[in-house]
Formats: structure tokens, C-alpha cells, sequence
């Protein structure tokens, strides 16, 4: 068996703290929220939960624009909050992972003002500045120094007037890029992670990590064409994610800080493939951990390159990519295990049915189909509940500013008000993001003031209160999952082994740890499938199941049926 490691056996909650709990009657979730909810936490089993970015911030992305790293949000509570809340956890064995967001800054950020100040000053390589290929604005004739486009749309170039230069942002462009070429920069950085190290916090999850090495040619990217005129802008992919320098800044950050602390780490790694995975993640790199991974939710997800159409989920395809992820980590590196997070929507609408008839019973095939395989699952939070998509009414209710942009792309590629809310509501972030639905009460208990973002309104019907006083509900089973992968090495460090591929209606695979095999079976569809369970696992024993009455000896498997049996 491979080395055991406390963050490989761990399952980890992710809290967005605006949403979560508000414990002060503003309407934004916060740090006493958070303590005040541990219990809840600790009776669910979790041992480690990753909070999105708490430090102070202006908020134009909802905390990835941070101006200062060493400081708490206003909303969020003060450093004593943070304090007494790690404090909390800890008491509980439940270790405290933080949201680390280095490719950019805020421009609110005291390295940027300065930045910007003058050509001259102390900070201004701190961040990425050009002159234009063309002098002045863009408004004025001017030209930007390539075409690349933004991630939430437009330029990634803002034009500073000041010195007839522009900044990169390859995001908003109120969070201007740091340039990690300066080596002022890096320090600065690993300064601050061993800062909040020595105050005990137990590792870093980190945001759009791959992209801190830049191609410094800053070429042109390829123009998709089929865009109408004022969108199209170069793709700056093959120039900033996983760049030329990527492993030697991680290796170095490693060796400064990361190697100081027995820290979970994991980084945010699009583009991505299995084999480029393993640089980041490979156990004799010295980088990370892990690295969250998109190919199995860009799969079928409506976007720019199919028009924001539906997409119908192709099993097969999907089972392919978790196999390929799986037997090329295999005693090489660690797999992250997720369906949603504070970036997608939520996976029983996408993956399951949040239809009355099936939400449960899917809901717990999601569960059982993830936890069961080789990697460290990531529960986001509201996902135990089986929390499901927001039907928002109106673009104004949508406070993403990514949704915003997409709504005004889509309504400038032609799209009706009603095609653009509808594609939205496949693909928008602020799906995840509504209130926590803690009970049936007001607000769903999320907050006695005005929510920041609206509830969904199944929070009568759907809310921990509910779910906790029910032995059958999709929290009991997540709860029963998380002991089982507890309790159970096979599950944790067996090999993972895909069986009938090319199925479109079931997910099948086993885990094997020396003498000891478990099966997990899991129906994706709303039919009864013909399934005979492999002979060798005919004398299995049952382990855990969504039906009050799976055996080995069924011939079939009944919709968004899961069961795991272990010989």
C-alpha cells in the first residue's frame, strides 16, 4: 500500500462564507457563522473544510480581488473571528484550509496603487505593464499590446492614461495579474503563506495556480471568427496556463514554505490533462499535493464554443475520463474527487434529476459513485443536502459578475432575454452560491436580515432540519458514505478499475486492496437497466446502498440505484 497521508483519508467540506451562515442579521454569511455551525460539521464527519477567500476585499469577484492578504473582510468579522474560529475547529479534529489567489490581485491592493503610480516605482514590476502596439486608448485609436481576451469577457488589457500603458488582467479588470517573473514578488507571497502557516492554519487551496508563468513573448492568440466583431478576442490559453516557469515558481514555493507545514495542498489546474497533472502532483515532484481538474465538467457544459446550448450528458464519455484520471495517478500522484463547487452548478441538477420523483434517490447515486473512488473527495456545502439549481427570475437577481458578462455576450450574439436566462441557469455560478438551507424557517435560517443573493425557494422542502431528523434523507446517506470511506482502507487506497465502458446507463467499477474488493454499481438514468452482478462478487456482502433492499442476486439495477458490495 502506498504512503498514508492524513489529507489522502480526509473528506473536505467547502464553506463559501457569504452564503453559509450569518450570524449578525446584515444578510452576508461570516465568520462566526462558520464557528457557529462546526458542530453541524463534525456530526456529518468531515475532517477538513476549505473556506473561500475571507481576506479583505472590495469584492468585484466576490473575494478573488484581495487587497490585503493579512486582513480580514469586513463582512466577514475581524482576526479575533478568524482566531476563535481555527481555535473551534481544531477542537473538533477538523483541520482549517484557506483560499490562496496569487495570479492576481485587487487593483485596490496597496502593491498596485503604488504600481501605477509612475514607471518608476519600487512596485511597478510587481505587476504586468506594456505600451500599446498602437499609443493611447483603445477609445482613442489605440491598440492594446496583443488581443487576448478576458476569462469574464472583453480585453485582458486595461489602458492606464497615466502612462499611456496597459496592465494584464486575465480576469476582471479590477484584479490586475502579479508578474511572478519578479522575484520581490514570489517572496512577498511565500512571506505571507508562512504567516498564516505560523498562525496554524492546515494548507492552502489555490486559485488559478497554473497560471502564474506567463509566456513573456505575449503573442497573439487564435481569433475565433465566428464571433461577432466586438468579441473577438485572441485565446491567451497556450500562454498562460502551465507556463514556461510554472514548476521551477511551485518547486520554489515548495522548498520556502510548503515543505515548513504538514499542509493539504491543492491547486486550481485548467487545462489540465492527466499527464500534466502529474508535474504538478507526482509524489516525487515537490509541488502539490493535488490539483482540481476540469475535463469531466467541461464535458457536455454549455459555453462560447457550442453556443450556450444544452448538452445532453454522455455517460460513456464521462466514465472515460474519470478511468483515464484514475489509472494514471495510480501510485503516482493523488486525485481530487468533486461534482460541484463555488464554480459550478449544482450536480444533482446537472448529473442527477432534481425532479420531486428522483432528487433523493440520484442525489445519493452521485454520492456513492464519487466517494467511491481513489482520490480525496470535496463536499461543497449545501451538496449533502442535494441542494439543487436557483431559478433565478431576472438578470438582475444574478450577482456574478462572470453570469453578467456572459448575459451581455449572449444578448450581443442575438440570443432572446429568455434563451440567454435559460442558458444561465445551466452554466451560471450563482447557482452554487445561494444561502445554505439550514431550516424551513424565514430565509432558510441563513439570515434574520435581507440575503445578499436570493434562497431558493425548495428550502421548505429541502434543508438540514429536515434531513437530520430523517434517517433516510440524502444527508443520512452522505453521512453514512463519509464513515464507511472512514473505516474502510479499500476504499480509500485500493485501485480503481472501470468495468463495461460502454455502457451509457451505468457506472461500474471496482477498488482492490490486496485481498479485499469492492464493487460500486450506479444507474445514471431514470430506467431500470439489466445488470447481472460479476460473478466473483456474487457471495459479496452489501456495504451500502440508496434502496432499503439491494441484494447481489437482482438482475437489474432500479433508477439512479447505487450499491457497493465488498468481498
Amino acid at each position: 500500500m502506498e504512503e498514508r497521508k492524513w489529507w489522502k483519508e480526509s473528506v473536505v467540506y467547502q464553506i463559501y462564507p457569504r452564503s453559509f451562515y450569518d450570524s449578525n442579521g446584515d444578510g452576508i454569511g461570516d465568520l462566526n457563522g462558520i464557528t457557529a455551525k462546526l458542530d453541524y460539521l463534525s456530526d456529518l464527519g468531515i475532517s477538513v473544510i476549505w473556506l473561500n477567500p475571507i481576506f479583505k476585499s472590495p469584492n468585484d469577484d466576490n473575494g478573488y480581488d484581495i487587497s490585503d492578504y493579512q486582513a480580514i473582510m469586513d463582512e466577514f468579522g475581524t482576526m479575533a473571528d478568524f482566531d476563535n474560529l481555527l481555535a473551534a475547529a481544531h477542537a473538533r479534529h477538523i483541520r482549517v484550509v484557506l483560499d490562496l489567489v496569487v495570479n492576481h490581485t485587487s487593483d485596490e491592493h496597496p502593491w498596485f496603487i503604488e504600481s501605477r503610480k509612475s514607471q518608476d516605482n519600487d512596485y511597478r514590476d510587481f505587476y504586468i505593464w506594456r505600451k500599446g502596439k498602437k499609443s493611447g486608448s483603445p477609445e482613442n485609436g489605440g491598440l492594446p499590446p496583443n488581443n487576448w481576451g478576458a476569462s469574464f469577457g472583453g480585453s485582458a488589457w486595461e489602458y492606464d492614461a497615466a502612462s499611456d500603458s496597459y496592465y494584464l488582467h486575465m480576469f476582471s479588470k479590477k484584479q490586475p495579474d502579479l508578474n511572478w517573473e519578479n522575484e520581490r514578488v514570489r517572496k512577498s507571497v511565500f512571506d505571507m503563506m508562512t504567516w498564516w502557516g505560523n498562525k496554524g492554519i492546515d494548507g492552502f487551496r489555490m486559485d488559478v495556480i497554473t497560471m502564474i508563468s506567463k509566456d513573456q513573448r505575449f503573442p497573439d492568440g487564435e481569433v475565433n471568427k465566428d464571433a461577432p466583431q466586438t468579441l473577438q478576442f485572441g485565446n491567451a490559453s497556450p500562454y498562460v496556463a502551465n507556463g514556461p516557469r510554472i514548476h521551477e515558481f511551485l518547486q520554489e514555493m515548495n522548498r520556502t514554505v510548503i515543505s515548513k507545514f504538514d499542509w493539504l495542498t491543492v491547486g486550481e489546474g485548467a487545462g489540465s490533462d492527466a499527464q500534466l497533472a502529474l508535474s504538478y502532483t507526482g509524489f516525487d515532484r515537490g509541488e502539490l499535493n493535488m490539483l482540481f481538474t476540469f475535463e469531466h465538467m467541461d464535458l457536455c457544459k454549455p459555453s462560447r464554443a457550442n453556443g450556450w446550448q444544452e448538452q445532453k450528458l454522455d455517460l460513456v464519455a464521462l466514465k472515460r475520463i474519470f478511468a483515464l484520471w484514475q489509472e494514471s495517478l495510480e501510485g503516482k500522484g493523488w486525485n481530487t474527487l468533486y461534482w460541484e463547487n463555488h464554480d459550478q452548478v449544482r450536480s444533482v441538477s446537472r448529473f442527477g434529476s432534481d425532479s420531486a420523483q428522483w432528487h433523493d434517490k440520484s442525489a445519493k447515486m452521485l454520492a456513492l459513485c464519487l466517494h467511491g473512488m481513489k482520490g480525496t473527495p470535496f463536499v461543497f456545502q449545501g451538496e449533502e443536502l442535494g441542494m439543487t439549481n436557483m431559478p433565478f427570475a431576472s438578470i438582475e437577481e444574478y450577482r456574478d459578475i462572470e453570469s453578467r458578462n456572459y448575459y451581455a455576450e449572449m444578448k450581443a450574439r442575438g440570443f432572446s432575454d429568455e434563451k440567454a436566462l435559460h442558458a444561465l441557469h445551466l452554466i451560471s455560478r450563482d447557482n452554487s452560491r445561494t444561502p445554505m438551507q439550514w431550516d424551513s424557517s424565514k430565509n432558510a435560517g441563513f439570515s434574520t436580515g435581507t440575503p445578499w443573493i436570493r434562497v431558493n425557494p425548495n428550502y421548505t422542502s429541502i434543508n438540514a432540519a429536515a434531513q437530520m431528523r430523517d434517517a433516510d434523507s440524502v444527508r443520512s446517506f452522505y453521512k453514512s458514505l463519509i464513515s464507511l470511506r472512514r473505516e474502510n482502507q479499500t476504499l480509500v487506497y485500493g485501485r480503481f478499475e472501470l468495468l463495461f465502458a460502454e455502457s451509457a446507463e451505468l457506472f461500474v467499477y471496482t477498488r482492490t486492496l490486496g485481498d479485499s474488493s469492492i464493487l460500486v454499481v450506479c444507474n445514471f438514468t431514470a430506467q431500470e437497466v439489466p445488470f447481472e452482478i460479476p460473478e466473483r462478487f456474487a457471495a459479496s456482502s452489501l456495504l451500502l446502498s440508496n434502496y432499503c433492499d439491494t441484494n447481489p442476486a437482482q438482475k437489474s439495477v432500479r433508477p439512479y440505484e447505487a450499491a457497493a458490495f465488498q468481498i
